[in-house]
């Protein structure tokens, strides 16, 4: 995927449409997915070291635009649920 032309209208719209992503911040990866309007799962994927994340997170809309400059090898997983 092509970074530079991937933007955060982009991600809420694939978010919006079923899709997880997972996404790397500060060597940690994680999955994001839309649990409800304006709520959003941030999960653990994998952490290599100590310290007192929590596994999973609920996180807002504004979370998660400001997380999406600091996104790295973001990738597309479908949700079977839906």
């Amino acid at each position: 995927m092509d970074y530079k032309d991937y933007s955060f209208e982009q991600l809420w719209k694939d978010l919006r449409d079923g899709y997880q992503m997972y996404y790397t911040y500060m060597d940690t990866r994680y999955l994001l997915s839309k649990l409800n309007n304006n709520c959003y799962s941030r999960e653990i994927v994998n952490f290599d070291g100590k310290g007192p994340h929590p596994k999973t997170q609920i996180i807002t809309l504004k979370t998660v635009k400001e997380l999406f400059p600091f996104m790295e090898n973001i990738e597309y997983k479908m949700d079977n649920n839906i």
